[in-house]
């Protein structure tokens, strides 16, 4: 009689350890492999401009600390031509190769487009980093204002999702046309709370790519476009972002879920987004 609540206790203890232990798995597991969360590049290759019969430069940019990057210039069509690049931030799963529709939907605006790779995406050298995303834009940026003589006035900063983060790092230094963020999150430790409830995410996540924290700093015209649809970055990192930003600021939102819809699609949209870099003062909201 004596021996069963031992046992009971014993067998209680064990139970209580093992979930411990894979609590404990969780949370190493989070922290040592949350990189495979953040960045999903696609493998070199692909088409480009060319498939569509678009003319490009096909560019490799040196970044401050040694790595190449691969990115394309695309030139509007003379007759259509507004004097404005787009330096384009793509999202964090793969490369600029299944980036052509917006491409081919800026270059019908009327824009120039830059787009490039992240480190470690396509044929970009490297291993993808906070600090790295960083340095890659701003490569692009220096060729930009450097080599093609764009002035920094003329260049809009678009990202999308992830590109949004990198984009609003660099308009925090800069003095760009606009900032454009689509389907971007507030900072990684949010997304990281919202994507591992039951783990101390927020203290766990290396990552910051604090938009939130840094929209407040731009100083030219942003625009802060997000899906009521998006399963992925919930509407109301975009609702907060806005928020944040200061005047003049604009939000927009277009229907489809993360991934689909945005400026490619929503004429609306792609109105707002002419007047505002052509220098209109359209009302905010």
């Amino acid at each position: 009689m004596k021996a069963y609540p031992r046992n009971r206790m014993e067998v209680t203890w064990a139970i209580v350890r093992i979930i411990v232990a894979v609590y404990l798995g969780l949370c190493l597991w989070m922290l040592v492999g949350q990189s495979g969360y953040v960045y999903y590049p696609g493998p070199p290759g692909g088409v480009t401009p060319a498939y569509f019969g678009i003319d490009f430069e096909n560019l490799k940019l040196r970044t401050e600390d040694g790595e190449t990057i691969a990115a394309w210039f695309v030139p509007a069509p003379e007759d259509a031509h507004r004097g404005k690049t787009i330096l384009f931030s793509h999202g964090n799963g793969g490369n600029m190769d299944i980036r052509l529709d917006s491409v081919r939907s800026f270059r019908e605006m009327g824009f120039d487009v830059l787009l490039y790779d992240y480190r470690g995406y396509g044929e970009s050298t490297g291993k993808p980093t906070e600090a790295g995303t960083y340095k890659d834009i701003t490569a692009c940026w220096d060729y930009l204002v450097k080599e093609k003589g764009v002035a920094s006035t003329n260049i809009v900063l678009f990202g999308r999702s992830l590109g949004g983060a990198v984009s609003a790092w660099l308009a925090e230094r800069v003095e760009p046309c606009a900032l454009v963020t689509e389907s971007t999150f507030t900072s990684a430790p949010d997304m990281a709370a919202k994507m591992f409830p039951y783990l101390p995410a927020r203290t766990l996540c290396r990552f910051r790519y604090d938009t939130l924290g840094r929209i407040g700093n731009v100083k030219c015209p942003v625009i802060i476009a997000h899906s009521p649809q998006d399963k992925i970055v919930p509407p109301a990192h975009g609702q907060r972002l806005f928020d944040a930003a200061t005047e003049p600021k604009y939000f927009v939102e277009f229907p489809g879920g993360h991934n689909a819809g945005g400026v490619d699609f929503d004429k609306a949209y792609q109105r707002l987004f002419l007047r505002v870099v052509s220098g209109e003062t359209p009302a905010s909201g």
